[in-house]
């Protein structure tokens, strides 16, 4: 649900004509005053708009609240939750507009990065409950003023903290989120993460409060989860029932650890779109670390995986049509445009508008705002709100893995970009996966949170294909040249075994722990 941007925050500068290297211009007239060259990142975006069938960047133009403008268009801004209203549309958006947004992500390689989040569980040492809001706001509080992080407000309410382009932010039932900085190598990546923990828990301790890395809550039911006075949260918690049985269940009790890559043009965004789809069972598999429901064995090894099957198939899935011949940003627009809405933020408030479509409001039709048209700020909320397995914002994100422990959560981005990252073994895992049909890869999704690496597929086992699959990623790491491959190690161990991290705990808890999930808590405690 969190956002990392590849691109950083929302530049402004006085008005002034800057002409990118692929000869198109950008105008800007802004409010706040920033140094020109932060306007060159911007710029390269809409000189990689050239990327296949994009159109080139139009006329920009981009004003603060409450500033005349002319005529003209907008800005493409970074991804941040949630923007303010501040661009004010002088021209309606159009479907295009919507498709160069996307392909504004395009980037020479040499700029491409590595954004990881996390979301892990707090809880109290002594009952074990999840921490309540007050203790999530005197943690806040406190690393903002130890370690010099702004703070984030709703209104009166703490809701999280910035720190140059890391973030953190907190999920609907509390769980502690790092979005982390755009970063060039893995071990930059493990080494923000370290920090972060080793900041988190200085603060926690003091109050009695730890955290925990599993992708579910092993313990307490959603009665039991405190609820984040986020607005919308509460939007989302009122519309969840109504299109899937296990939406509560993926907003109070689920943690997930992403990795969010870049493209170069669209091409190269549909062959990492394809590979990250095909592989996302096996990533799944894993990292599988959620074997638990109220204190006792739920029958899955990722039970959170298994919780996105049922939570709103409007806007979950494996996107079969990114397959098809025609695929590119345009359809994924298409596809976005008819996701149903759950919001529109305005002054600060989040307006329910959950069942319409950005579609309607591209044509000024939504009946929660009558006659309003959006901004490109709207159009990158909307994006956030779309969960399918992998999602495309101005970069992709890989959605399939379970939250886990510290190595884990350094292991996963190196499985994706030793595979994505490398030409040699995107291209071998396009040239494995490229005979799999869409039934195929549905099965997997199906079958996988039940019986991770154990799945059936082919004449085999999908622990086979993992195998060849991890080893792909550590040659691609390996030619990388930054020594990142030993991050694969956990993982690599995983595929040897063929025993997910699941089994494990399952193992523990038939034996060891005479089962007591309790044990859980200070097994993966951070």
């Amino acid at each position: 649900m969190a956002l990392v941007s590849q691109a950083g925050p929302s530049y402004c500068i006085r008005t002034e004509i800057i002409r990118c290297k692929a000869g198109n211009h950008a105008g800007f007239s802004v409010t706040n005053n920033m140094e020109a060259s932060k306007m060159k990142e911007l710029c390269a975006g809409f000189s990689s708009l050239s990327c296949n069938s994009a159109k080139k960047a139009q006329m920009l133009h981009v004003d603060g609240p409450g500033v005349g403008c002319k005529r003209g268009h907008r800005v493409i801004v970074a991804a941040s939750p949630p923007t303010e209203d501040a661009v004010i549309v002088t021209e309606p958006l159009t479907r295009q507009d919507l498709i160069d947004y996307l392909a504004s992500g395009c980037k020479p390689k040499t700029n491409w990065r590595i954004g990881t989040e996390h979301e892990k569980f707090g809880f109290e040492f002594g009952t074990l409950h999840p921490m309540r809001y007050e203790q999530i706001a005197e943690l806040l509080n406190g690393i903002a003023e130890r370690f010099d992080w702004e703070k984030v407000m709703e209104g009166d309410k703490i809701i999280g903290l910035k720190q140059g382009k890391q973030s953190i932010s907190l999920e609907p039932g509390g769980q502690f989120e790092l979005s982390g900085a755009p970063l060039e190598t893995l071990h930059q990546t493990c080494a923000e993460v370290n920090s972060h923990l080793y900041q988190v828990k200085a603060v926690a301790e003091e109050m009695g409060i730890g955290f925990l890395g599993i992708g579910f809550q092993p313990k307490w039911g959603i009665k039991d989860i405190p609820v984040m006075p986020k607005g919308r949260y509460e939007i989302m918690r009122n519309y969840m029932p109504k299109v899937g049985s296990l939406g509560l269940d993926m907003m109070f009790r689920t943690c997930t650890v992403q990795v969010n890559l870049d493209f170069s043009s669209e091409d190269d965004m549909i062959r990492k779109f394809r590979a990250g789809l095909a592989l996302q069972p096996i990533a799944t598999a894993l990292f599988a670390n959620s074997p638990f429901t109220e204190g006792k064995p739920n029958g899955y090894l990722s039970m959170r995986s298994q919780i996105w099957t049922d939570t709103d198939n409007n806007r979950t899935g494996m996107l079969p049509f990114v397959f098809d011949d025609s695929f590119g940003f345009e359809q994924y627009v298409d596809y976005a445009l008819d996701v149903p809405m759950y919001f529109v933020y305005r002054k600060k408030k989040y307006i329910d508008c959950t069942g319409m479509t950005f579609r309607d409001f591209l044509a000024g039709k939504l009946p929660c705002i009558p006659g309003e048209l959006p901004t490109l700020n709207d159009w990158e909320n909307h994006l956030t709100t779309i969960f399918p397995e992998v999602r495309l914002k101005r970069y992709l994100e890989m959605r399939g893995a379970d939250g886990g422990p510290w190595r884990r959560l350094c292991a996963l981005p190196a499985f994706w970009v030793g595979i994505l990252y490398d030409e040699v073994s995107l291209q071998k895992v396009l040239d494995i996966t490229a005979d799999w049909t869409a039934e195929e890869r549905q099965m997997l999704r199906n079958k996988v949170p039940k019986t991770g690496l154990k799945t059936p597929f082919r004449d085999g086992l999908l622990r086979h294909v993992a195998e060849d699959v991890v080893q792909l990623a550590k040659d691609g790491l390996e030619r990388r040249g930054f020594k990142e491959s030993g991050f694969l190690n956990e993982v690599a161990e995983v595929v040897r075994t063929g025993v997910t991290p699941a089994e494990k705990l399952l193992e523990l808890y038939y034996g060891k722990w005479e089962q007591s999930v309790d044990p859980v808590f200070e097994e993966l405690l951070y």
